[in-house]
């Protein structure tokens, strides 16, 4: 038979049934037919897919599946002299398919089949399951085995099992961490399916590995050799790094010096170019971060404003009265908002606690994080509260020292990150897919490496990226981080070039020291309190420069980065790009104002000053 009708392959067809229960008084729930579809396109590559004969009147199959062979774990077969044969499919992230019962028998027909293409041997523990094998490691290693530091050979059953099934029940309780994991089987499936042992026997033809790699990252260039057994692809070359230094933070006299009598900021690039090369100092965040997060608009007046503010207060102390107002009674048959508060008030008694602003008992300022948590969800009712908005809201009202102005603040905080804690957190995977795109083209030896440790999925980058670094940076240094990603400068998702700076920071020490799964999640989550803030901010910029520099950036990078590139996308086989690419980026940034600097190492170095400063100032 033939696949899609380009790869040829061997198509064979079993007949086996799925029992439903169907009885003479339900004849609807009858036994329902299923045919058997094994795709074998090439040694270790099989796709596996069940698809019904016979359908439901809506004309969905409800059983159907399909899953590669790289991604089987185990199989599970019947008890002999106990009814029908029947065999389960277990898959690597633990996922048990549903039973395939064989009436007429002829399992040990397909797992003869299967024999063909993977190594099936017996569980020590129970005769009836057979453990996949192979002689290939990134096909034996499987999420569960990588939380054992000592499961790096083949799939085996660990003396340690009992330790590492606990832990994963944990895991299993945190939503987050479910979510990922699920997420992760999708690109794991995509790394595996092209990293493979023996190049001569498993190694897919040059214009269809060209192909492959070319759809799911747009814009690599791959040179196919004629030489046998080797296969060259070559990434983009961003150049070197530039050297890049920061400024103090913005005073209270720039401040007011780009300000007219009405109280209208007069150069708003200006402004928030500055923020983004030096932050804020203190006294003046109260104010500014009202217009970075888009509460004040950068246009308005002082009178504007204050009636703004105004409306807002009545606003949301109408909105604060609703749940307020809501009697125990009330509250018993609502069991969103009494979730809600049970959830807010756990989450709040241990946010913060260190900090002065919050430490204590009967603190006023945990008050107000819970009553402005709570007021929340009433501005928002169907998200309400998620654990981690608590982390969001804390910063601002530290700042603000006032409710209302927290609030608001937050709320437009939460529309840049409402996605990230929706129910499906497309969000987040959105931006795990973007950072991995990325990365592989900043540094594709180091993904490869991640993805050998089956890391690639960039999981242990989560909670950087649910919370913006929230727990990554000391209080102090994360006010700095959040004001000058609020500037949305140098581009589009800079958070993501945050990410990529400090693993390529870590980059030396993981490969060198050949961490595996376990040691890169604990490395990267000891780094929490240990990076330097100004120095992460010169290498993410460092990098956002190298990119926009670049003539042949890769659409899907142009996109993330929300800049505007053309080019015609380069020929596979030569590798020459026909027509450069026209990038538009605000290149007034990279000329400096006349301050002392911090340089990329930390140092600070009083003589060096920024050159071009008349392009900065103010009209």
């Amino acid at each position: 038979g033939t696949a899609s009708g380009e790869q040829s392959g061997r198509l064979i067809i079993l007949e086996v049934c799925r029992r439903w229960g169907g009885t003479k008084r339900n004849p609807e729930r009858a036994v329902t037919v299923v045919t058997v579809y094994i795709l074998l396109s090439e040694p270790m590559l099989g796709f596996v897919s069940w698809v019904y004969a016979t359908t439901h009147a809506n004309g969905e199959s409800k059983w159907s599946f399909l899953f590669s062979l790289t991604d089987l774990k185990s199989i599970k077969r019947n008890k002999e002299g106990m009814g029908w044969s029947y065999l389960v499919f277990c898959l690597k992230d633990d996922v048990k398919l549903p039973a395939l019962h064989f009436h007429h028998g002829d399992s040990k027909l397909l797992i003869k089949c299967l024999e063909k293409h993977v190594v099936l041997n017996e569980s020590p523990q129970d005769k009836r399951i057979l453990l996949v094998n192979s002689q290939n490691k990134s096909l034996s290693q499987s999420f569960e085995n990588l939380f054992d530091e000592s499961s790096y050979g083949l799939l085996q059953v660990s003396l340690e099992s009992k330790r590492r099934k606990n832990f994963r029940g944990k895991l299993k309780k945190d939503p987050y961490t479910v979510t990922m994991g699920r997420f992760s089987k999708v690109t794991n499936y995509i790394f595996d399916s092209f990293r493979l042992s023996d190049p001569s026997s498993q190694r897919r033809p040059p214009s269809e590995m060209a192909d492959f790699l070319n759809d799911a990252i747009p814009g690599l260039k791959i040179n196919q050799q004629e030489e046998p057994g080797f296969e060259v692809i070559t990434r983009i070359d961003l150049g070197k790094q530039p050297e890049v230094s920061r400024r103090e933070p913005v005073s209270a006299e720039e401040w007011a010096k780009n300000m007219d009598s009405e109280g209208r900021i007069l150069n708003v690039d200006y402004i928030k170019q500055l923020i983004f090369k030096g932050g804020l100092c203190h006294t003046l965040r109260k104010e500014a971060w009202k217009f970075l997060l888009g509460y004040f608009p950068w246009n308005s007046t002082k009178e504007e404003r204050a009636n703004l503010q105004k409306r807002k207060t009545d606003e949301y102390f109408r909105m604060k009265l609703q749940w307020k107002s809501v009697s125990e009674e009330q509250e018993k048959r609502n069991s969103r908002l009494r979730d809600y508060r049970s959830l807010i008030e756990k989450d709040v008694n241990r946010t913060d606690r260190t900090n002065k602003f919050y430490e204590g008992e009967d603190n006023p300022g945990l008050i107000l994080l819970h009553d402005i948590l709570m007021t929340y969800c009433m501005y928002d009712f169907d998200l309400g509260y998620v654990q981690g908005m608590s982390d969001l809201l804390s910063p601002l009202l530290y700042v603000m020292e006032n409710e209302v102005d927290a609030f608001w603040c937050f709320v437009s905080y939460m529309d840049q990150m409402h996605q990230n804690f929706e129910e499906q957190m497309q969000g987040m995977k959105t931006q795990l897919i973007q950072l991995s795109t990325l990365l592989r083209l900043l540094d594709s030896g180091f993904c490869s490496y991640l993805e050998s440790q089956d890391s690639g999925y960039l999981y242990f980058c989560f909670r950087w990226l649910l919370i913006r670094f929230k727990r990554e940076f000391s209080f102090q240094d994360i006010l700095r981080l959040w004001e000058v990603m609020w500037t949305e400068l140098p581009c589009q998702n800079f958070h993501l070039l945050l990410c990529c700076a400090i693993l390529e920071s870590e980059k030396q020490q993981i490969m060198d020291k050949h961490y595996g799964f376990n040691e890169i999640l604990k490395h990267i989550n000891e780094l929490s309190m240990k990076i330097d803030v100004e120095y992460i901010l010169c290498k993410a910029e460092a990098i956002s420069m190298q990119m926009m520099n670049c003539k042949e950036l890769p659409q899907a990078v142009s996109e993330i980065l929300g800049i505007e590139s053309s080019s015609v996308t380069p020929d596979s086989d030569t590798g020459e790009d026909e027509s450069g690419a026209v990038l538009s980026c605000p290149t007034s940034l990279y000329q400096s104002v006349s301050t002392p600097v911090i340089a990329a190492n930390g140092t600070r170095d009083s003589t060096q000053q920024m050159s071009e400063t008349q392009s900065l100032t103010p009209a």
